[in-house]
């Protein structure tokens, strides 16, 4: 739960609220202990940049010697990653920053850890994805009280920058289930070894279990108060606020935090909160000089919105106006007319290459963090340097001599297409083989899993590891979770294999292809792209399974490469379609080509 070395234990987990701290948190902690067990919570985390949302078990010391605690935690800097860890004796991370292949703010799902004298196992809507074995396991035998908790710590290289126009912030928590470890008695869990002891629907404060902190400890911007723990239409809802305006209660306007263009005309707008649906997607509510908004598509988090256009050119730049857009409170609050400047792509050039943790160097880029305004860079991680170690393999030595250790994603802004991504690594810390291992992750697919470069390359000698991946959204992710340690990478190269036709980077196949959409299942828009081959006809007819004709449309392509339309799943009429399978087909005259599309509202 916490990331940093303590030095006054005692002082950093029950300090006195009387410094009165500007913003105010909750907790929700049982009154009793548990030892060994699996638990279970249904829960939507807060979306919000500096702001930590959890799910653990913890054993209340006086010293770091006796620490023992197990975490769900989302960091909601990150859109795609859970984190969970162990923290053992002596405050001993052991971290995995765990790929979501789902929005995890979009909507409720179950999050499980199991926690036995042999392993701890974490799961995800019922399927394991992580478990922990090693011998630091035995050292969690403490009895450790359960407890959820909303807070901004202060660590800005863990949870990003504060900006208090995000609050209020909330999490909300369905339900949450203990299962007694029971080896040869169990009928649930991991060898049927657990057997359900209770399960809160959080209908009510039940105060024969629970109770609501009132404590804050060091690296916590806030105080936890009682005030900002909230029982309504049967969750249990934990606030992070100001000092004036406590628990589930918003009387804050909408703020817009940044926009951004993209390759393909687009641009993406980022608000401090979730706004209401039905405002958040009226075109007129938002003016560019000289562009027209066709359509605003509204994020399945309600947090940000992607403004279709005409006659963007990327080559200009350009304001945003935001008239009169509310968000999601009742009643809603309705922010007054906001101007933003546009930020615009830097366009890096291809193949890039970045020095992880380092400088530029040779034809490297420096390594950089990535926000709003950048094309590329790291969230998390620090850096390790290695001095003038020899790298065997390699005449760039200067490269393998520096990583970024600890890294849970690095992003490039790119143009939808098909890319190879080459990563760097040299093991300078490990000749045991099974001291680090981590997965490579790249656009969702699994480049290599259980990476050991002890084991399979060696100490102090140059790996490079390489796959071609496709990107639909313009942006470029990558994932490093850790399986065993910490993971790392030395430098990423990039290098483009085909793109989008709008990037004037025409590499592309010659057939007349439909590629997959993105993203599929769908919650609110999908991108629907194929290659076309010079100037072409195309006719886009979609289906419901019963073969009804929802949606046609007819339109002209010109150039080689990959296209696109953004599909919004509303028919002819521009009535919304029910949740349901969909098949899309696409012909240019001569071929045809069909896939099935899944939309869930």
């Amino acid at each position: 739960m916490k990331k940093f070395t303590l030095l006054f234990i005692s002082i950093l987990f029950f300090s006195s609220l009387a410094e009165g701290k500007n913003y105010k948190g909750g907790e929700y902690r049982t009154k009793e202990e548990f030892l060994y067990g699996r638990f279970e919570v249904s829960y939507i985390p807060a979306f919000r940049e500096g702001v930590i949302s959890s799910f653990f078990t913890y054993h209340e010391i006086t010293s770091s010697t006796g620490w023992n605690e197990i975490d769900i935690e989302f960091v909601g800097r990150h859109t795609n990653i859970i984190q969970f860890n162990t923290i053992t004796p002596g405050q001993k991370f052991h971290i995995r920053s765990n790929y979501l292949s789902f929005d995890p703010y979009a909507d409720f799902h179950t999050y499980a850890f199991e926690w036995t004298p042999d392993y701890v196992a974490w799961f995800i809507d019922g399927e394991e994805v992580y478990r922990q074995t090693e011998d630091f396991v035995k050292t969690l035998s403490y009895p450790q009280k359960l407890m959820m908790n909303i807070w901004n710590p202060v660590y800005t290289n863990w949870v990003g920058y504060w900006n208090k126009a995000i609050l209020p912030a909330n999490s909300y928590y369905d339900w949450v289930s203990y299962y007694k470890y029971s080896p040869g008695s169990g009928d649930y869990g991991t060898g049927n070894n657990f057997s359900l002891e209770w399960k809160d629907d959080f209908d009510a404060f039940d105060e024969t279990r629970w109770e609501k902190a009132t404590h804050t400890f060091g690296g916590n911007d806030c105080d936890f108060i009682k005030e900002n723990i909230v029982f309504e239409d049967g969750k249990m809802i934990l606030c992070l606020t100001n000092s004036t305006n406590l628990g589930y209660t918003d009387l804050q306007k909408p703020e817009i935090l940044w926009a951004h263009e993209n390759y393909n005309g687009s641009i993406d707008v980022m608000f401090s909160e979730e706004l209401d649906s039905a405002s958040a997607v009226i075109p007129s509510k938002y003016l560019i000089s000289g562009v027209t908004i066709k359509e605003v598509l509204l994020s399945p988090n309600k947090k940000s919105v992607k403004l279709l256009t005409e006659n963007y050119n990327l080559e200009n730049s350009y304001n945003l106006i935001v008239l009169s857009v509310s968000d999601d409170a009742s009643p809603p609050n309705t922010m007054s007319t906001k101007a933003v400047s546009i930020n615009k792509l830097k366009k890096i050039q291809f193949p890039f290459k970045v020095n992880l943790g380092g400088s530029a160097v040779l034809d490297y880029a420096a390594d950089q963090e990535w926000n709003e305004t950048v094309d590329y860079g790291y969230l998390g991680g620090d850096i390790k340097k290695w001095g003038d170690v020899d790298i065997a393999g390699t005449e760039d030595d200067d490269i393998f001599r520096v990583e970024r250790k600890g890294l849970a994603t690095y992003k490039f802004r790119v143009p939808a297409g098909r890319y190879n991504v080459k990563f760097l690594f040299s093991e300078n810390d490990n000749n045991a083989p099974g001291a680090r291992v981590f997965d490579v992750i790249a656009e969702g697919v699994i480049v290599k899993d259980n990476l050991d470069l002890a084991l399979n390359v060696g100490k102090n000698r140059a790996y490079i590891l390489e796959k071609e991946v496709d990107v639909e959204d313009e942006i470029l992710d990558i994932y490093l979770p850790e399986e065993v340690d910490s993971s790392f990478a030395n430098a990423i190269i990039v290098e483009q294999v085909f793109t989008d036709v709008s990037s004037n980077n025409t590499i592309s196949p010659k057939d007349f292809q439909l590629l997959q959409n993105y993203p599929n299942p769908f919650n609110g828009y999908t991108n629907i792209r194929y290659i076309a081959n010079g100037q072409e006809k195309i006719k886009l007819t979609i289906y419901d399974i019963l073969g009804g004709i929802v949606y046609r449309e007819t339109f002209n392509v010109t150039g080689s490469g990959v296209h696109y339309f953004l599909w919004n799943a509303k028919n002819e009429k521009g009535v919304q379609l029910n949740s349901g399978v969909y098949i899309c087909q696409l012909s240019n005259g001569i071929e045809y080509h069909s896939q099935k599309l899944v939309f869930l509202k």
